[in-house]
């Protein structure tokens, strides 16, 4: 049996194809390493989550609770919902807006950067 995480790749290449080439941007960064989130497999920054690939085939990105408000209202991203809970400093992209998610994995990055001790 598949590992949720194969199945997920199988189930939503194109998201992983983008989501691949941030991983690989990303992962030569000092404390940047590959985590869990939600059953996922996402990028870290000294063990805190940024961004990751969801259930759903669309990206998570962790930023500051006003850019997700503006992001949403502007329709780039949609707000990040878990277990019918809305989650404050997260929002999701769709992969059909593979455009917009190199710039917001940057901005999850230096955000989450900048809080982690």
């Amino acid at each position: 049996m598949a590992s949720n995480g194969h199945a997920r790749r199988e189930k939503f290449p194109e998201s992983y194809a983008i989501f691949d080439r941030l991983t690989a941007e990303y992962a030569q960064r000092d404390g940047v390493a590959l985590g869990r989130m939600f059953g996922s497999e996402g990028l870290s920054i000294r063990g805190k989550v940024f961004a990751f690939v969801g259930f759903t085939g669309s990206l998570f990105a962790k930023l500051p609770e006003k850019r997700v408000g503006e992001l949403i209202e502007s329709g780039d991203a949609d707000p990040a919902v878990m277990r019918d809970r809305p989650m404050r400093e997260w929002v999701t992209v769709r992969a059909d807006m593979p455009g917009t998610w190199s710039g917001i994995v940057a901005e999850a990055y230096e955000f989450v950067d900048s809080i982690t001790p």
